[in-house]
């Protein structure tokens, strides 16, 4: 395998794999899908926490139609749990203000000691099995020169193209190994550009009365805000359901810190509400896990917790009651690893995981190609005699291993020389000695 040591940036072009189906604005409590106490408790809370009065402003915080969002302040009106101010504001297009009465901050209360959550109002679990069937990263046909785009400029030989357009494709499962420092993240995160589309994700979901948070803005870059101007003649937000965030597909990377409870519901004892786990947060998009043998979990164990929602679609979590349930498991898992797979899985782990790719290092022409192009985008000037030195000299100590990660190091280690003796950027031998000395740790007895 032969690339760029640098990793790409994200696809601009969504190219042939745009419009996904949004998910449908609802129109009626029903169509809501959450029950109508649940539904009101979060309207007393969101009201209570955000001291907002105003339809539209409220609107916007529970993620809920205007038209919706007044019915459910009617219906609590009906319940003497708001009431309306009684003057119109006219900063906000004349709307009427509504405030909690007595008996409604009393509900409020009570319903925060049973749940901290407020604002958006989550979307039912069955109704997000729907969305994640209409944005599935299964659906997504991949051509040769989609994967070259978003790979950028890594330098891939067509084999390595050939064997991970269909493992992308496919949707199933892939195993990247080989020698450490020869771009494994890097292609992991060219399969996520090459994704290039976009897809809904639910700020929360609810299961059993149960509010599960998932959009997690560390991990979902969101594409566009969808918000109204309360005072505009005609309202957009009808164009999806706003519980939802459009966004990139995910793309979430986790290393040697990973641990088998981060793959299940985080509870939180104080707001008593669920985080979503790595994996779904995925949903629709990448879960790499890179680094694999360096986790605490022996390898073997961390991909047993894979088996069933590799084979079977499904993941299976669970309540702090002890209640389990399965949600969709719509997600490309990418483990990486430096081990040769037989070392570290047995025959039943390795026939669970569908594609099994090597990444070698580049031969020697190809490292040149990388060495060049990095010289260039870092304003190193290439030198004929150096070069020879590094090549005649130096790599035969290593047996002429080559390393994607090698012309990255080397030169930054010349630039680095070069800006502290205060003297042009340069490749000498001397200098090639030097950066070669700090990539590599000799053996020696170190007396104490």
């Amino acid at each position: 395998m032969n690339m760029q040591a640098n990793a790409a940036p994200l696809a601009a072009n969504p190219g042939q794999n745009s419009g996904v189906q949004p998910p449908p604005t609802p129109r009626t409590m029903a169509e809501v899908g959450i029950n109508p106490v649940m539904l009101r408790d979060i309207l007393l809370k969101t009201m209570f926490r955000t001291n907002q009065s105003l339809v539209s402003e409220i609107a916007r915080s529970i993620c809920l139609s205007v038209p919706l969002t007044q019915e459910l302040i009617d219906m609590a009106r009906g319940q003497r749990m708001l009431e309306a101010m009684g003057t119109m504001h006219a900063t906000s297009g004349n709307e009427m203000g509504y405030q909690l009465t007595d008996a409604g901050k009393a509900r409020a209360l009570d319903a925060l000691s049973q749940s901290e959550y407020y604002g958006a109002v989550p979307v039912p679990l069955e109704s997000y099995r729907a969305q994640i069937a209409r944005q599935s990263v299964r659906n997504i046909k991949l051509s040769r020169a989609q994967l070259m785009a978003g790979m950028g400029h890594l330098i891939l030989p067509p084999d390595l193209l050939s064997n991970l357009g269909p493992a992308v494709t496919s949707g199933r499962s892939i195993l990247m190994y080989g020698p450490p420092g020869n771009g494994k993240s890097s292609i992991s995160h060219g399969i996520r550009a090459a994704l290039g589309d976009k897809i809904y994700v639910p700020r929360a979901i609810e299961y059993s009365g149960q509010v599960i948070s998932v959009y997690d803005p560390i991990v979902h870059a969101s594409a566009e805000a969808n918000m109204d101007d309360p005072t505009a003649l005609r309202r957009t937000s009808n164009r999806y359901d706003n519980r939802y965030v459009y966004c990139e597909r995910p793309s979430v990377i986790t290393g040697g810190e990973l641990s088998l409870d981060m793959l299940d519901l985080t509870y939180n004892p104080t707001a008593r509400t669920y985080q979503a786990p790595l994996q779904l947060k995925a949903t629709g998009g990448i879960f790499i896990i890179d680094d694999l043998g360096r986790q605490a979990e022996p390898p073997q164990k961390i991909v047993n917790r894979w088996i069933v929602p590799l084979e079977e679609n499904r993941d299976i979590l669970a309540l702090q009651s002890g209640e389990k349930f399965t949600v969709p498991f719509d997600t490309l898992v990418i483990f990486s690893t430096n081990f040769h797979p037989n070392e570290i899985f047995d025959g039943a782990a390795l026939r669970r995981i569908f594609f099994k790719i090597k990444i070698d290092g580049p031969d020697q022409q190809n490292f040149l190609k990388i060495f060049a192009m990095v010289a260039k985008k870092k304003n190193m000037p290439l030198d004929e005699r150096a070069l020879m030195h590094l090549l005649k000299v130096k790599f035969p100590t290593i047996q002429n291993n080559y390393a994607n990660y090698q012309p990255v190091y080397l030169i930054d280690q010349m630039i680095a020389v070069c800006e502290f003796e205060g003297i042009p950027y340069q490749m000498t031998p001397e200098l090639i000695d030097r950066a070669w000395d700090n990539m590599f740790v000799k053996m020696e007895t170190i007396t104490r």
